[in-house]
């Protein structure tokens, strides 16, 4: 499996990179290629959200193509193993993901964040489930934001959210056959 990871700033361009990516690679694996999946982490919490998602989900309808959208906001290693071979997958994004992780269980009355181990059992459950596609004929492009040009935050809750961003990019550059970080349109190819 090809494991392709996209970063960048908010609005730098990035997701139209990679759906465009995912695109090329559904062609160009087109006798293989089972099927065009966008895995979706955003939750419309606010207008601004929600016209974010529609924006996106109008571009891809805008393509002609037929996306199979797979709603994640919370269970990305089940969404991860339900994919099959010759699949092409683009996941948007991590940032919004490990959000979701931080505060799932907010409305019950205790968010990951706030319980022990919380955060580092979905974070491996995710590395397993991303781990497990390796040996799968699956093409997964990873977008994420890029937030570790400003100064570190006084507020421990935004560093620690920071900080296991910053670890979880490295590990997929790691495990990545091709990194890129798109600004301002422009596309960077780090590995």
């Amino acid at each position: 499996m090809p494991l392709i990871f996209i970063t960048g700033g908010v609005r730098s361009g990035k997701s139209h990179f990679a759906e465009k990516m995912a695109i090329a690679h559904y062609y160009t694996e087109s006798m293989q290629a089972q099927r065009l999946v966008y895995i979706a982490s955003g939750i419309a919490l606010d207008h601004e959200m929600e016209k974010r998602i529609q924006r996106h989900q109008a571009d891809r309808q805008s393509q002609g193509i037929q996306w199979l959208t797979i709603e994640a906001p919370y269970k990305m290693a089940d969404s991860l193993q339900g994919l099959r071979d010759g699949d092409v997958v683009l996941w948007d994004c991590v940032t919004t993901w490990l959000t979701n992780a931080f505060y799932e269980g907010f409305d019950k009355g205790k968010s990951c964040v706030e319980q022990p181990g919380c955060l580092e059992k979905k974070l491996s459950d995710l590395k397993i489930a991303v781990q497990s596609l390796l040996n799968k004929k699956i093409t997964l492009i990873v977008v994420s934001n890029e937030l570790f040009d400003e100064p570190p935050y006084l507020n421990e809750e935004v560093e620690l959210y920071r900080q296991m961003l910053g670890n979880f990019h490295q590990w997929f550059v790691s495990m990545a056959a091709e990194a890129y970080e798109v600004n301002y349109s422009i596309v960077k190819k780090w590995k």
